[in-house]
């Protein structure tokens, strides 16, 4: 009797450490997006070199997912380097991967596209469709696409001109998924102090701008947000800032986001979680939790490099319908896994 007893235990053990897990979910990887589709999410994160695709029917137990290497840059070309920031999205019965790239040199950075006809983005053939660009077409870099009302929307974060001095967010319609329509529309610029730490000079790190990027839409009922990173992402002190759309339907009048005092998101020196930022968001298997995936660092000065981990968090929404993120959990903290 004993001996089953604890066989008992080791098997409610186990159990209970399965629907359980705790962050990072992944040692390393940087800009963390996810989409959900037929049972799977899939998932990527910023690899430099290359595009490569997660499968799994967790993202708790990303560790374990089936991964393949979806496209490698070619060298020589405008998009050999900076592979930053991909996305992948089943828009419309196709699969398209966004993400940003350059030659070597980080002005030349565009945004650019592959397209896939297969319902299982594993299969088919992943063809290159080029740049996807504004008519201004400036440095441009973390696109993200979203539809609201039957229209498709590209945002991003760019430079006004040609010169690394300033990153704003920017919006513009979408032909189809491969082509803006019109221009870009700026809907928010560094303008509070915590959006613009580390603008002074430093040597040892890489050109100092005023930063808005990696913007995300995300939805409530009938309440549209961007959240999206501020600060330079070499400083502790990158964080979320949040944009909410207060017009009718024009999402290119600037004039209708209205962006947040102060940060939806930043660093916890207590949970030991240092400069979290650059997100996505995505929904349980059951449809009824709202999580955000983002990535930060475990100590002070870790920068921009390799050291960036993923991580995931339940958010939840005030009386007034607006996200609330509450503070990057601890390492050591076991979390609930998305409600099956």
């Amino acid at each position: 009797m004993k001996k089953y007893f604890i066989l008992f235990l080791l098997v409610a053990v186990s159990y209970a450490q399965e629907k359980t897990f705790s962050n990072p979910i992944l040692p390393s990887g940087a800009d963390p997006y996810s989409t959900y589709y037929k049972g799977y999410y899939y998932y990527t994160n910023t690899l430099q070199n290359r595009l490569v695709l997660w499968k799994t029917k967790s993202l708790a137990d990303l560790k374990n997912a089936e991964s393949k290497v979806i496209w490698e840059a070619p060298k020589g070309t405008d998009y050999s380097s900076g592979i930053w920031a991909p996305e992948f999205h089943f828009i419309r019965g196709k699969w398209y991967a966004y993400f940003a790239a350059d030659n070597g040199n980080n002005s030349t950075h565009r945004m650019y596209a592959l397209e896939n006809k297969s319902k299982d983005p594993f299969k088919g053939n992943w063809e290159f469709k080029g740049k996807i660009a504004a008519k201004t077409d400036k440095w441009a870099i973390d696109g993200n696409v979203f539809e609201y009302k039957k229209q498709l929307y590209m945002i991003w974060a760019g430079w006004e001109g040609d010169a690394n001095g300033q990153q704003n967010i920017y919006i513009a319609k979408m032909k189809n998924p491969l082509e803006i329509e019109g221009d870009r529309v700026q809907i928010s610029a560094p303008t509070h102090d915590w959006e613009t730490h580390g603008a002074l000079f430093d040597a040892n790190n890489p050109p100092q701008v005023n930063v808005n990027e990696g913007p995300q839409f995300l939805a409530n009922g009938d309440k549209i947000f961007i959240v999206f990173s501020a600060s330079g992402c070499w400083t502790d002190y990158y964080a979320l800032g949040l944009l909410t759309f207060q017009g009718r339907d024009d999402l290119l009048d600037a004039n209708s986001w209205q962006k947040a005092d102060l940060p939806l998101f930043k660093q916890s020196a207590e949970n030991r979680v240092y400069a979290p930022g650059h997100n996505s968001f995505f929904k349980s298997p059951n449809g009824k939790e709202d999580w955000i995936l983002y990535h930060a660092n475990s100590n002070p000065g870790e920068g921009c490099g390799n050291k960036r981990s993923p991580r995931m968090q339940r958010i939840t929404w005030d009386a007034n319908g607006l996200p609330v993120l509450g503070e990057p959990v601890s390492e050591s903290e076991k979390l609930a896994i998305p409600a099956e």
